[in-house]
């Protein structure tokens, strides 16, 4: 029963870290994504307002 235990205790700590790296790797490509959007509406705006 003990190494049940043990072995459950792993594969959840293991889950728990793999969900951890998910969900960073997810906000930090959200966050890249924002700023790459915002530098290409600076750079369109700016090009509207040249003509």
């Amino acid at each position: 029963m003990i190494a049940f235990i043990n072995t459950f205790l792993s594969y959840l700590i293991l889950v728990i870290i793999s969900m951890a790296v998910i969900v960073a790797g997810v906000l930090c490509g959200k966050k890249l994504r924002e700023i790459k959007d915002s530098k290409n509406t600076e750079g369109s705006q700016e090009a509207a307002g040249d003509k």
